[in-house]
């Protein structure tokens, strides 16, 4: 039960880094479309294509990373007992 409790906490961190990258993407996104010279930094969409994929990797171990270590303090905080 306890693998299940975090595995599946670790998916709500996936999901919610979705969100989060999601929301974020198309801010930024607008943005540069509105007015690129001004939002652009300089730099170009190739810049951004590569800004956007290290990004997206660097959220998503996020979201595992947060939602395993989320889980396995709640799993102990709720069904063990343990004062954290």
């Amino acid at each position: 039960m306890r693998i299940l409790y975090i595995s599946l906490f670790t998916l709500l961190g996936v999901l919610v880094q979705f969100v989060i990258h999601s929301v974020v993407e198309q801010w930024y996104i607008k943005l540069l479309i509105s007015d690129f010279e001004k939002y652009s930094l300089g730099w170009l969409w190739d810049v951004w294509f590569s800004i956007h994929y290290v990004g997206s990797i660097i959220l998503l171990a996020v979201g595992i990373i947060a939602g395993y270590y989320l889980g396995k303090y709640w799993w102990g905080r709720i069904y063990e007992k343990k004062q954290i």
